[in-house]
């Protein structure tokens, strides 16, 4: 074991990791936090597996995509405002431009077969992503037989019960609330047991203090909300003023303002209801075009929520190319800016907690039934991969199930790397639905 503590890190030196995490965080949120905490914990040493995790607990209650808040929480405890901006922009901005140019590429040339292949291929293996992530981070959080029965009851609760995501949390966060008084030992080192066994040194360590600027200030607090305000109704002001209040992007702004304090347990949870109201209330897409946008969010980097980028870019699309990418900017923008807010403004009251079992027991029962909902939300993928007519509907893809299966083993057994399997994953689709059609 490594014992010298890594050297600083300068904020140029973190805005290329952060650049380049944009363009690999395949795999939803499960995916993405298994490759920050590879990258972050294990091989960069630059915040200990307690502090990581501690963070994660608080990103996972808020609304909002949780990785992207994780990234922000990081780069923010490591460079301050500048660096939370940087990480959190960065995260989202390679995805944006994916999926502006995949969309335009759906929208003027329809559904190639060669794009279908290709889906078809990366699909089983963003299943296997999730899955291997979520067997990753359950092995690490649940570290009682308590913690793994509070997760197997967060999956029956919405595979079965189909309870919503946000009556997990606040049920889990009650069981730890009380079992943390009760039993302190079931949850003082449940989250955190990796963090206090003896490791290599961190940048930011159990032990280190919080820096000057992730400390309690209401001065801060006051200037990080202002600004959060000023740009939300800035940037209002602003396509009102293009548009009037009836125009397509003000629409855009204000729905995706509103929708982005309802994603409380990610892209999946909201789904739904954005779904409802895009498709059925103002008429921006049909369903079949937002299946297809799914498809494109599962398959690019970044958060699974990024599909809002494309349902701006199809509502924008019947007017103008030009609106379109306009329409995709803007429902990223406002969908991401209450997450940036989230962090700046709660960061610090966080950072003042992370030894205060009243506080970390609750956070580290909500882990446990989110390691539940991963899995719950994997399988359901995966059957919509296998059936994508529906669970019995059709026959089954058993292509598609083995791909998946195989995947798993590459990843749980062999430790592939999360590029090479997509890259790899891609070939055997074209080479199972496409080239014996060309050839």
């Amino acid at each position: 074991m490594d014992l010298s503590p890594p050297a600083p890190v300068s904020f140029r030196e973190a805005l290329k990791f952060w650049w380049k995490l944009g363009w690999i965080s395949f795999g939803g949120p499960a995916g993405q936090i298994a490759i920050m905490h590879e990258e972050l914990v294990t091989r960069r040493r630059w915040i200990s597996e307690k502090r990581f995790l501690h963070a994660l607990n608080y990103c996972m209650v808020l609304p909002g995509p949780e990785a992207q808040q994780l990234a922000t929480y990081i780069g923010w405890l490591m460079h301050g405002t500048r660096g939370g901006i940087a990480a959190g922009a960065l995260f989202v901005l390679p995805s944006l431009f994916i999926l502006i140019a995949l969309s335009w590429l759906y929208m003027a040339y329809g559904h190639l077969p060669v794009l279908t292949a290709l889906l078809w291929g990366i699909k089983p293996a963003v299943v296997a992503i999730v899955l291997a992530a979520a067997w990753r981070i359950g092995k690490r959080a649940l570290k009682n037989r308590w913690l793994w029965a509070l997760a197997g009851l967060s999956f029956l609760a919405i595979a079965w019960l189909r309870l919503p995501f946000p009556a997990i949390v606040l049920g889990a966060a009650a069981i730890g609330l009380v079992g943390g008084h009760l039993r302190p030992d079931l949850f003082r080192g449940a989250g955190h047991a990796i963090g206090t066994a003896p490791h290599a040194p961190a940048l930011i360590d159990d032990a280190t203090p919080p820096p000057a600027h992730a400390r309690p200030d209401r001065g801060a607090l006051r200037r990080h909300l202002l600004a959060g305000l000023g740009l939300f109704a800035g940037g209002l002001a602003l396509l009102w003023l293009l548009q009037g209040s009836s125009g397509l992007l003000t629409d855009i702004a204000l729905f995706f303002s509103k929708a982005a304090l309802l994603t409380f347990g990610g892209a999946y949870a909201v789904l739904p209801y954005v779904t409802q109201a895009t498709v059925g209330y103002y008429g921006w897409l049909t369903i079949q075009q937002m299946m297809d946008g799914l498809a494109l969010g599962e398959t690019t980097p970044g958060p699974l929520i990024m599909i809002v980028a494309f349902v701006g870019f199809v509502a924008g699309w019947a007017q103008d190319p030009l609106w379109a990418v306009a329409g995709a900017c803007v429902a990223t923008f406002f969908t991401f800016l209450p997450s940036f807010v989230f962090i700046l403004v709660g960061g610090p009251l966080v950072e003042a907690t992370h030894d205060e079992l009243r506080l970390v027991a609750p956070l580290t029962a909500i882990t446990a039934a989110v390691v539940g909902v991963i899995v719950s939300l994997a399988l359901f993928f995966g059957v919509h991969v296998v059936w994508p007519a529906g669970l019995g509907t059709g026959p089954a893809d058993w292509p598609a199930l083995a791909l998946a299966a195989m995947a798993l083993v590459a990843l749980v057994r062999y430790e592939a790397g999360i590029m090479r399997l997509l890259a790899a994953s891609a070939v055997a689709g074209l080479s199972w639905q496409w080239l014996p059609g060309v050839l």
